[in-house]
């Protein structure tokens, strides 16, 4: 089969009567290439009201940015025909297959566009595709927004809830995951309790329904606690293990940094066998499961123990509450639970070390939510998982312009949105050699 220039790049860019390619012009010094498409109908359907058989009034000329031909740039213009309709009265531009309306770009251009936003800083994405980052920011909030008014969240009920930073200062978001899906529901500005109550909105808006939400799993957020009750009072609440963890490493810090810095002779004095590699290696092995020490942490922890210092203490505190929650989530018994957190808040509380028995406390107010979180599997380690990929992407990308711009990536990136465009480079198949196509 033998096939103009014009009529083959027809046929490559899909395009159907009464669209064709009129003329393609390379020009390699300017490192482009142009194809002038043409409508030849002279009377087409009205574009408002659908009424066949209406005159054209005239033609505007418009550009479209298209994907790379080789290593091209390529371009589509078209004086795009306007209607004027004799039923409605109105005058109105003919939409063009190849692009949606007000768009400079190609859809397969776009297409393109956001799958590489899904995997790199989006001004990384602009410099490979040679445009300037806004223009893509502008197609991730439309697209985004498009998406996810066809998402359904009719399955949800097992949800996490948290909060993540957008700069610097008190500028949060409050995001809220599927736990069995493991995707981002909704993310909005702000951390107080009408942000859940702002998920339940959008949960409603998307087929889900708050009464059916079984499960939340939180940090011990005051704010979270009584939008969860508002707005999903039959939902069992349960305080993340982790995050539990994370307080009592915190505590523990705490009375290590206080004791070293008030009475450093005394802890050089206790430490004093210790090399100097060993002494500053301590730090990063109270912190650290015992499974990931080498040889010198274990010398700087066997010396530690010998001692009577209160970061000592404060170690053992924080090792036992996490075997309290392992024996818990072995023993799946609630009386083993409750017990072995009883003992390790009425240890905490005649300790003398302030940072844990503030901990105790804290642990005592949220009893129910804290025995919950022992005996569910379920944990927001995943939310926080997200929340690091969510901060790393902003750093690579050197931070966002809005508050809107993140949520759309954090949107794009963890949504897994199903109405998305395409990715358009799909694997070639194999040549066949019946049907060969040459250009003249």
């Amino acid at each position: 089969m033998i096939l103009s220039t014009e009529a083959l790049f027809t046929a490559a860019l899909g395009l159907q009567s009464p669209w064709q390619v009129k003329h393609v012009e390379l020009d390699t010094a300017k490192h482009r290439i142009d194809f002038d498409v043409q409508c030849n109908a002279k009377r087409l359907s009205c574009p408002h009201c659908g009424h066949a058989d209406q005159g054209v009034h005239d033609r505007i000329s418009k550009s479209w940015r298209h994907l790379d031909f080789f290593q091209y740039e390529a371009w589509l213009h078209a004086d795009v025909p306007r209607v004027d309709c004799t039923a409605c009265g109105k005058t109105t531009l003919v939409p063009v297959p190849w692009a949606r309306e007000g768009s400079g770009f190609t859809l397969l251009f776009e297409a393109l566009a956001l799958s590489l936003c899904k995997e790199l800083p989006v001004a990384q994405a602009a410099q490979q595709l040679r445009v300037q980052a806004h223009r893509l920011w502008r197609r991730i909030g439309h697209y985004v927004k498009e998406a996810r008014a066809k998402d359904d969240m009719s399955q949800v009920r097992h949800i996490g809830i948290d909060e993540t930073s957008v700069k610097k200062g008190q500028n949060y978001i409050t995001v809220v995951h599927d736990l069995q899906a493991k995707r981002l529901l909704f993310a909005t500005p702000g951390r107080d309790h009408q942000t859940v109550l702002d998920f339940t909105q959008d949960l409603q808006a998307h087929g889900g329904k708050p009464e059916q939400i079984e499960h939340v799993c939180m940090d011990m957020s005051g704010a979270f606690l009584k939008g969860a009750k508002q707005a999903m009072p039959e939902a069992a609440i349960c305080y993340d293990r982790f995050h539990v963890a994370a307080l009592a490493g915190q505590a523990m810090d705490e009375v290590r940094s206080a004791e070293f810095k008030a009475d450093a002779k005394t802890v050089t004095q206790a430490l004093g066998e210790l090399e100097p590699k060993a002494r500053r290696s301590l730090t990063w092995a109270m912190r650290t499961h015992h499974e990931r020490w080498s040889q010198r942490h274990m010398q700087a922890m066997y010396v530690l123990q010998r001692t009577h210092l209160k970061a000592a203490r404060a170690w053992r505190m924080k090792t036992a509450l996490r075997q309290v929650y392992e024996a818990a989530a072995q023993a799946q018994s609630e009386e083993v639970a409750k017990t072995g957190l009883k003992q390790w808040i009425s240890w905490a509380s005649r300790s003398r070390l302030e940072p844990f028995k503030r901990l105790a406390n804290t642990l005592k107010t949220h009893w129910d939510g804290v025995v919950a979180g022992m005996l569910q599997a379920r944990t927001n380690a995943y939310v926080e998982a997200m929340n690091g990929l969510l901060q790393q992407a902003k750093r690579a990308a050197r931070g966002f312009r809005n508050t809107e711009n993140f949520i759309a990536i954090a949107y794009l990136r963890m949504s897994k949105l199903v109405h998305l465009p395409a990715n358009p480079f799909e694997a070639a198949k194999p040549r066949s050699q019946r049907l060969i196509m040459r250009c003249v």
